[in-house]
């Protein structure tokens, strides 16, 4: 059973991963600051439609992108924030003026950093009691920030402004890696994408006939469209 509540409380966290193995050398980055319909570890899920008002009410600018949460310490600005078929989308820079932002930077493009966190105030969201996971319909999203450890796993960048092999391509030990521990794949399924392509990673998951966690699959399978093209692009 679900009960509706409608609540504006304390502000309230949810981290992301970013896994950014490379930003754009002006500080430019991209990537999803939300997954829809994926539980995190707080068992709470982010419906579509969850972002709308606020994003309408504040746009980007109004919106902060901070270093852990830390009002003290802004890095940037976002230039598009915006809810697409799988979570929200953001692409922003860091002011690399600002010696905070170089520092995060420079952690960006070694792959030290890869954390995204939003802070926002629940608004209306309903609570399953038998179960304790809390659907989220609308939330005031205030701030987004580049952070440390991630709570929700399978949010990840979708593009990136430079290969993440850099200007060679990778051996097949390193395709394999990215696809696991970028692309947020399972080694199965990785290897199935190298033997077959983007059609080895659809079998690979219809072979599960696992139909309570479609939706999941479906999200995961479009993320990885999003990456594997980009990649085909830039190593191509």
């Amino acid at each position: 059973m679900t009960t509706p509540t409608r609540l504006r409380s304390a502000p309230e966290l949810k981290l992301m991963t970013l896994a950014l193995t490379d930003a754009d050398i002006d500080g430019a980055f991209e990537g999803y600051a939300s997954l829809f319909h994926r539980a995190d570890l707080t068992r709470d899920i982010i419906l579509p439609g969850a972002f709308r008002k606020s994003l309408a009410e504040r746009g980007p600018k109004g919106i902060r992108m901070l270093y852990q949460h830390d009002p003290a310490q802004p890095l940037g600005t976002w230039a598009d924030i915006r809810e697409d078929g799988l979570g929200l989308r953001v692409r922003g820079r860091l002011a690399l003026d600002v010696p905070k932002a170089r520092e995060v930077h420079a952690l960006m493009r070694a792959g030290a950093l890869d954390g995204l966190s939003i802070g926002f105030k629940p608004i209306r969201f309903k609570r399953d009691r038998a179960t304790g996971t809390r659907r989220l319909e609308s939330v005031d999203l205030w701030e987004i920030s580049i952070v440390t450890f991630p709570m929700q796993p399978m949010a990840r960048v979708a593009s990136v402004k430079s290969a993440p092999f850099g200007k060679e391509k990778p051996t097949a030990r390193q395709f394999e890696r990215w696809l696991t521990r970028d692309a947020g794949l399972t080694r199965t399924e990785a290897r199935a994408v190298m033997r077959q392509g983007f059609d080895g990673l659809r079998s690979s998951r219809d072979a599960g006939g696992d139909h309570n966690v479609e939706r999941d699959h479906q999200a995961m399978i479009r993320a990885a469209v999003y990456r594997l093209e980009a990649l085909t692009r830039l190593i191509g």
